[in-house]
Order: structure tokens, then C-alpha cells, then sequence
């Protein structure tokens, strides 16, 4: 039987990440059987809560994903605990959806809200009184305050909630040790940080030491059991997939989709310059190649590979995957890096242009048919796309984006994070 919390807050940035890696690390070193989830489109902060368990992570995706592959990802043994994004109503226009309230509503999962207190005391009562007053369908269980300043503010903080019978579970206080180096996507990732696990032991003490574990255990109730396992069929039978810093963007749930289907799935290094393994489909997923691009132009054993793959075999590029495919990439300074030379495209970093939000995508051809649901999240502009198109795509709200990615042959790939088939 699996029990879970979802650890929320009224906005970004108020420390939900570090309080969410305290308590997964601090539960592992007493030997509870956790795990950890995070709700939405996020490559980033699921490699932090597997680097504090030692188990894997899945995304919760409420706008992209049914109830039933949401019911069979968060399905297992022992304690989930799902990390919000953003502020816990938060979620895709027109209505909203994709919050992380909706996850709440549809597990019927309490709500531990994490608030940052730092400038704030009797004020606290109306913030957490509305957040538990706003939807009977999403319950305030408990409560964590976040950047205290001294113990004098922590309990004047305690005094103005406890009319409110909602069980405090403790209160942290500032600490800029615990502070994220973070870039434009979100946090650096897990594997570039060599101080991670001091890091994570450090966020497990601050926790132990201020917050009332059991009680926080004893808040979770029983998550629903998953009738039906949605598979996404595998886009060739045997995949060389990209990873490393520069291609880290792929989703777990996918890549055990088609392992689940007998996809054999070959991991290989461009930044190591290693050739694509032998398979049916190279895959280059999302990542940071604009931070590498003079390394990966060099790379002339990875490119080579690449381009003979493609004569024989098809490839695909997602976001940072496709700006690999294309003629050139020009980086922050204005540099322009050679690349695979497979898709009439250059991209450019130089001039930044954030294109951000959820999106529906209809395959006009290419190894991922059918109708998706997906998300796009980058500051690159296309100074250059030539060719057919990949996909067509709307927004959230339904507004045509016009045709996206391109493909030629055997090499596609558009700037789309695939998440789930509708």
C-alpha cells in the first residue's frame, strides 16, 4: 500500500524543494520506505529527490496525463511525497489546470503547505486561513514555516496559527547554506553539484532538528489503487539514447513504457564524444547543449556517428536533441558552433527569447504519431527552420501555434517536450 502528502506553498520560491529534499532525506536515514514525485513538467528537481532516497522519482503531470497513468505512476509501497509546483492553485490557463491542487483532489492526498515566513508574523493566519478555506476538495493538513528568523519570530508565527487547529509540524530557519546555484531552466542538475550528498545530509539535520517527523508521517493517508497501466508504445524496438550533462531531459515514465513493451534502450555520451550505439532510433533528449556547444562541435566521433546513424537509421532531437540536429548554434556570447548538420536549423542564444507552456501536438509525420500532450521551455530563438514540418500545435488555451520542429528523411525533431499520448 503506498500512503502520500503533497508538499505545496502558496508561491515560488518559498523553499519547497530544500524542505521536500529534508524530509526525503532525513525519512531515508531512518530507514522509512519513501519516495518522492513531482508535479508537472520538470527534469530537474525529480534527479534531487533520487539522489535523497535512492529511488527513483516519476513525474505527476495533472494538465498532460490521465487519472489513470497518474493513479498507476504514484502506485508502489510505502510513503509518497509529491513536491508542488509552483503555488498550489497554480496551473495552465484558461482554468487552471495541471495545479498541483489537482493532484490533491484526485488522490485525495493532504496538503502540507510550506510557507515563507521570513517577513512576516501575525499575517500568517489569514495566508494559511484562505489557502484552507479556498477548495473543501484540497485539505490543509499541516503546515511548515520556512526562514524564520530567530525563536522569538518562529513562536510569535506559532502563537497567531494556533487558532486556526491546523497541526504545525515545525519551523526552519534561515539558512543560506541550504541555498541552490540555479540557472535559467530551474536548479543546476543533481549530477553537476559534487557536494550533493553533504548537501542533502545537511538539509535531512536542519529537518530533523526542526520539524516533528511523526507527526508528518501520521498525516498521509492512502493513496488509490491503479485499475489500468497506460503504456505510450515504443517509436522503434531498439533506442541509442543520449545522457549526460548536456542531454539529461527524459522521462522516466516513457523510457519504462517501452522497456515495459521490449524496447531494448542503449545510453551512450555525446560529451564523452561516443558514437550512437547500434539501434533502430538514436534519441537526443533535452538538456543544456548550448553550455557545451564548442565541446560537442569538436566532438567529432559523436557527430560523425551521428550522421552515419542517420543514413541508415532514423534520429530524433527534442529541444536541445534538435538543436544538435541542426546546421549551427550560437551561443550567449554570440559564438557560433558547428553542429550535426542533419535539419536546416540554427538557433541562437544570443538573442533570448523565452517560449514557455504546456501544448497539444498533432504528429504531421515522424516516430511519435498521434496526438500528445507537451511542454515547451526554452530561451532560444530559430533564426533559421527550413523544411517540413514535424508537428502542428496549439496551446493550452487551444490557440494555433502553427507547425512546429522539422523533419527530412530519417532526422526529425522540434523543440516539443513529449509527455504523454492523449
Amino acid at each position: 500500500m503506498t500512503t502520500g502528502l503533497l508538499i505545496a506553498a502558496p508561491a515560488s520560491g518559498s523553499g519547497k524543494t530544500t524542505v521536500t529534499l529534508g524530509i526525503l532525506r532525513a525519512l531515508t536515514r531512518h530507514g522509512v520506505p519513501v519516495r518522492g514525485a513531482k508535479s508537472g513538467p520538470d527534469y530537474i528537481d525529480p534527479r534531487f529527490h533520487e539522489a535523497a532516497t535512492g529511488r527513483s522519482c516519476v513525474n505527476l503531470d495533472a494538465w498532460a496525463m490521465t487519472p489513470d497513468r497518474l493513479t498507476s505512476l504514484a502506485s508502489g509501497n510505502g510513503l509518497l511525497i509529491v513536491e508542488g509546483a509552483m503555488g498550489l492553485f497554480d496551473g495552465a490557463p484558461p482554468e487552471g489546470k495541471g495545479a498541483s491542487a489537482d493532484l490533491a483532489r484526485l488522490f485525495d492526498m493532504p496538503v502540507i503547505l510550506v510557507v515563507d515566513a521570513a517577513r512576516m508574523a501575525g499575517s500568517v493566519a489569514p495566508l494559511v486561513a484562505g489557502f484552507a478555506h479556498h477548495d473543501p476538495r484540497v485539505k490543509i493538513a499541516g503546515v511548515i514555516l520556512n526562514k524564520t528568523g530567530s525563536p522569538r519570530h518562529a513562536e510569535m508565527l506559532a502563537r497567531a496559527l494556533a487558532p486556526l487547529n491546523i497541526p504545525l509540524i515545525g519551523s526552519l530557519p534561515r539558512n543560506t547554506a541550504l541555498s541552490h546555484p540555479d540557472r535559467h531552466l530551474g536548479l543546476v542538475q543533481a549530477g553537476e553539484r559534487p557536494d550533493l550528498d553533504a548537501f542533502l545530509d545537511a538539509a535531512a539535520e536542519a529537518v530533523e532538528a526542526a520539524l516533528d517527523l511523526d507527526l508528518l508521517q501520521s498525516l498521509a493517508t492512502p493513496l488509490p489503487v491503479a485499475a489500468h497501466t497506460p503504456r505510450v508504445p515504443p517509436p522503434a524496438q531498439s533506442l541509442a539514447v543520449a545522457h549526460d550533462a548536456a542531454f539529461a531531459f527524459t522521462y522516466p515514465h516513457l523510457l519504462a513504457d517501452w522497456r515495459a513493451q521490449g524496447a531494448e534502450i542503449r545510453f551512450f555520451s555525446p560529451l564523452a564524444n561516443d558514437a550512437p550505439p547500434p539501434a533502430d532510433l538514436v534519441y537526443l533528449p533535452g538538456g543544456y547543449p548550448e553550455l557545451h556547444a564548442g565541446r560537442l562541435a569538436a566532438n567529432h566521433a559523436f557527430l560523425q556517428g551521428l550522421r552515419e546513424a542517420a543514413a541508415r537509421r532514423r534520429v530524433y532531437g527534442e529541444c536541445g536533441g534538435y538543436m544538435v540536429l541542426g546546421d549551427g548554434l550560437v551561443d550567449k556570447d554570440g559564438v557560433r558552433h558547428k553542429m550535426a548538420g542533419l535539419l536546416r536549423l540554427e538557433t541562437s542564444f544570443a538573442q533570448r527569447k523565452l517560449h514557455l507552456g504546456y501544448r497539444h501536438a498533432q504528429a504531421v509525420n515522424g516516430p511519435f504519431p498521434g496526438q500528445w500532450a507537451a511542454h515547451e521551455f526554452h530561451y532560444a530563438t530559430t533564426l533559421k527552420a527550413e523544411g517540413a514540418p514535424l508537428f502542428s500545435a496549439s496551446d493550452a488555451e487551444g490557440a494555433d501555434l502553427g507547425p512546429q520542429g522539422l523533419i527530412a528523411g530519417s532526422v526529425a525533431g522540434s523543440f516539443l517536450h513529449l509527455i504523454d499520448r492523449r
